[in-house]
């Protein structure tokens, strides 16, 4: 759904005043931020196909409109239509008590209101991934005044973190809900604070001296990183792999590359069980013949472990039940088994190699994970060879995916048969345990059907790991606001103080 472009009132209208008459270009006072992960507008959240917004129009989203709860920059939950909760022992309850105060037109906030869009948020989800992992709410309840109940089926010990997600904002006709305005220039955007009463803060007389107006541009990295270095972008959000060999780190630099610990999926999803793919076994030659290390090493990425595991090892709260695949053997040695179950796939099938296609973009960084990735499989008698991106037909696909809450569901969900658009392999009998870790009512029982929907796909090799998704961003040092997080997502609101 696109956003609503509200009329700024005319106090607001003075914050941006230097800034439309810009042209779009760079503006005193203003913060100017380029994002890299998409050519769209910004000020565009329409989803993509497989119903994922950009970075840019998470962030978007998250600014002019909220939801009960949000992410600060530090990625933490807080509070935003609900001032506090409360969770009952047995987990089946999370009660929230609503901030005092009224919708963007007028009308109260209400339980009654918040529930209907609550309601509706999750029901835009249904078909995705998210819809999914809110599969345990069972009833959303107005109860007294401003008190709203979420009851389920089952703990979901990463409910707040779900419902911080942008596409749980509450959307009101009247206009937005979040702590910023936007006005659209083009492809560019402009955000201003709202006044502190709309944000459910005290009134503050001198409130416009503390914030600034951020200004938003899609640009490609190259434009951004030279504008940056002009002085006239101020940071730089959006980059990832591919773009990282063009990031600044010398001496020389205006700004500090700052890298998010993030969670996530990156690895090879299988789309085609053809060839030497059509069976698990074969699969699995692909997976033991990649130095997972070695990919990465010559990016000069400090910090970056490699894994096996489709879920993100060492999560919060993780029962160890699931470890490293092949921990009792050497690179050296599952190469070597994978080069002869190579071999003898080629014996049985004409004499011939192999050959596999990856569907992969053109890009610094994804240049040099093909190049290395393709001389790995070379030394185990398999060509790989590079189509496009938007080739349906490839064998193979990069995963490259954000997780959004740290926990087995999010990670399982992401290949259900239910959700696949984009052609990848997915494995039903891993669908149904995960179904049966979100009905069960004690945590051992979810523990154990998650760890055997882990395994179930790690045996169908229909995803090979590589370890932690890349993302990075180049600050500013006089940036304020910023803080590098798990989830790679960094509030605009916050960008706009001015340290007192």
């Amino acid at each position: 759904m696109a956003l609503a472009l509200p009329c700024l009132p005319a106090l607001l209208m003075a914050l941006t005043l230097p800034l439309l008459s810009a042209c779009g270009g760079p503006a005193e006072g203003a913060l100017d931020i380029a994002f890299v992960d998409g050519s769209a507008a910004i000020g565009s959240d329409e989803p993509p196909t497989d119903l994922r917004l950009t970075s840019a129009a998470s962030h978007m989203r998250a600014a002019t409109e909220t939801g009960l709860v949000t992410l600060n920059a530090a990625g933490e939950v807080v509070p935003a239509l609900a001032d506090r909760w409360i969770v009952t022992e047995d987990g089946l309850s999370f009660i929230f008590r609503l901030r005092d105060g009224q919708w963007p037109d007028g009308s109260d906030l209400t339980a009654e209101s918040v529930r209907r869009r609550l309601r509706s948020a999750m029901r835009r989800l249904d078909g995705s991934a998210l819809g999914l992992d809110l599969a345990p709410v069972a009833e959303v309840r107005a109860m007294a005044g401003r008190v709203i109940e979420i009851r389920l089926a089952a703990p979901m010990p990463y409910l707040l973190h779900l419902l911080a997600q942008p596409e749980l904002v509450l959307v009101h006709d009247g206009g937005g809900t979040g702590d910023m305005l936007l006005e659209q220039q083009g492809r560019a955007a402009v955000l201003v604070m709202r006044p502190p009463a709309a944000r459910g803060l005290p009134e503050q007389a001198d409130w416009t001296e503390h914030v600034r107006p951020l200004l938003l541009r899609p640009l490609t990295i190259r434009q951004a990183l030279a504008e940056f270095d002009e002085g006239s972008v101020d940071l730089v959000l959006g980059a990832g792999l591919a773009e990282w060999p063009l990031a600044n780190t010398g001496p020389l630099s205006r700004g500090t590359v700052r890298l998010d610990p993030v969670l996530g999926l990156f690895g090879l999803h299988v789309r085609r069980a053809e060839g030497l793919l059509a069976t698990e076994t074969g699969r699995e030659a692909l997976a033991l013949a990649i130095d997972r290390a070695a990919l990465i090493a010559p990016l000069g990425i400090g910090g970056w472990t490699p894994t096996t595991r489709m879920v993100a090892p060492d999560l919060p709260g993780d029962p160890g039940l699931v470890g490293e695949r092949w921990a009792g053997a050497s690179i050296e040695q599952r190469q070597a088994a994978a080069a002869l179950r190579v071999a003898r796939w080629s014996a049985a099938n004409g004499g011939q190699p192999p050959r596999l296609t990856l569907a992969l973009a053109r890009a610094p960084g994804l240049d040099r994970l093909f190049d290395t990735l393709a001389r790995q499989l070379a030394a185990a008698g398999i060509r790989l060879e590079r189509v496009s991106p938007d080739d349906r037909a490839a064998d193979l696909m990069v995963m490259d995916r954000i997780a959004r809450f740290a926990a087995p569901e999010w990670f399982l969900h992401q290949f259900d048969c239910r959700v696949q658009r984009t052609g990848g392999m997915c494995v039903s009998a891993a669908d149904e345990l995960v179904a049966q870790a979100q009905t069960a009512l004690d945590s051992d029982t979810r523990n154990r059907r998650l760890a055997e929907a882990e395994q179930v796909l790690a045996a169908a090799n229909i995803y090979i790991p590589f370890g932690h998704p890349i993302r990075w961003a180049q600050v500013r040092s006089t940036i304020t606001g910023f803080t590098p997080n798990a989830w790679a997502f960094h509030p605009l609101p916050p960008l706009a103080q001015i340290s007192r």
